[in-house]
């Protein structure tokens, strides 16, 4: 505990010191915008707890890409799990990145083949981009590409800056009445829509969603778009589990973090009346997984959306057996960001509950402070890059 204290005192210290020497690259606000292109203050993960607030060149676009003058980042559970941990599942830190995957932005130059889109033009950004020629890419499943390049996934570096370069066609334009907080949104949609996908969600399924943040609360509204009957959430937290309820779970159940697998599942399926047909573990832990083989019924489908831990667990994978329940991992989304801003375009969804605090860039660690706390029952926590941005 004592090293886990200071290592975020470590945090506070580095970014406010790096903070305060960002200041001498910044411009007057008063300038014009064209020459506030010169600041470009980005976050930049070192190692566990080391994150510095510093200035980067900004690229030039490739004939394909957009420079982006990024606006909104959410804050995922993987960008925690990055900063704390250093690792989520086989991924580790081992060189200096830039987080951030969940981005809105304005395009603020286009490469010279770029026709579908003009300076201007607010779009979401698909963080994941495939290489086109492997085998899965040619198979439609590009999520799985061997090459793909994700933003913000340790490997390659993401959006907590204020400039951005990305390929012209992972960029969706906005419609006039779709915020920049919605279109930051699209990449956890996805996410849902997929996890829906892969566990076969339709008229009369019945879900349980374990874990109830950002993702489970989206995966919620997603699954009842797909026509499910019933659905019903879990967490430790009542106040999540009352905003579940708020956006449409037929039930909630508490789950205490010192809890075994077994009372939860008495939980469950006494608040049930039966097993669920479909469960997606939004949490990824052990305990959550184990659960997962206990309440889903023979024959019926488990989808393994969140990496809570390291990249083993123990899990009773003898009930699968015996049952017949598929377990399938859902690797974040193919062919769904359209359907994602379908979704909120057409009011199918409505994800704006779910935003909860607003951050600038200078605050990264009152951002990332207060999603790791939930303090003031934080869901979904955006940080504003753009130096313009006014609460």
């Amino acid at each position: 505990m004592h090293s886990q204290l200071l290592g975020m005192a470590q945090l506070g210290n580095r970014i406010r010191s790096s903070a305060i020497a960002s200041e001498l690259f910044v411009p007057h606000q008063t300038l014009l915008l064209e020459m506030q292109a010169e600041d470009n203050l980005t976050a930049v993960l070192y190692g566990v707890g080391d994150l510095r607030l510093e200035q980067r060149p900004i690229r030039e676009p490739k004939d394909d890409e957009v420079l982006l003058k990024i606006d909104v980042v959410g804050i995922c559970g993987s960008d925690l799990q990055f900063v704390y941990n250093g690792y989520i599942g086989s991924l580790t830190v081992d060189k200096p990145v830039v987080l951030g995957h969940e981005v809105s932005g304005t395009v603020w130059k286009v490469g010279r083949m770029v026709k579908n889109l003009k300076r201007g033009n607010r779009v979401a950004v698909d963080p994941g981009v495939e290489c086109a020629k492997c085998r899965y890419c040619r198979e439609g499943r590009g999520n799985l590409c061997i090459n793909s390049m994700f933003a913000g996934a340790a490997k390659v570096d993401g959006c907590l800056s204020r400039f951005y370069t990305h390929p012209a066609n992972d960029c969706y334009k906005l419609p006039d009445h779709v915020s920049l907080e919605e279109g930051a949104f699209l990449e956890l949609i996805s996410v849902g829509i997929h996890a829906c996908k892969r566990g076969g969600v339709g008229f009369g399924s019945v879900v349980l969603i374990q874990g109830s943040g950002s993702l489970g609360l989206v995966t919620l509204l997603v699954c009842r778009a797909f026509g499910a009957s019933k659905v019903i959430m879990t967490d430790y937290l009542q106040s999540r589990l009352d905003k579940a309820k708020e956006l449409g779970a037929d039930l909630i159940v508490q789950v205490h973090p010192n809890d075994i697998a077994e009372v939860v599942n008495h939980r469950i399926i006494s608040a049930l009346g039966h097993h669920a047909s479909i469960c997606i573990d939004c949490v990824g832990t052990e305990l959550t997984m184990s659960l997962a083989l206990k309440v889903t019924a023979s024959g019926g489908i488990i989808v393994l959306v969140a990496v809570g831990g390291g990249p083993t667990v123990k899990i009773p994978i003898t009930e699968a057996v015996i049952r017949e329940i598929d377990i399938r991992g859902a690797r974040h989304y193919i062919n769904s960001y359209s359907i994602a801003l379908d979704m909120v375009a057409s009011g199918t969804i409505d994800v704006k509950p779910l935003i909860t605090h607003h951050y600038r860039l200078e605050e990264i660690l009152k951002a990332l402070n207060t999603s790791r706390t939930r303090e003031g029952d934080a869901i979904k926590v955006f940080v504003h890059t753009n130096r313009d941005w006014v609460c």
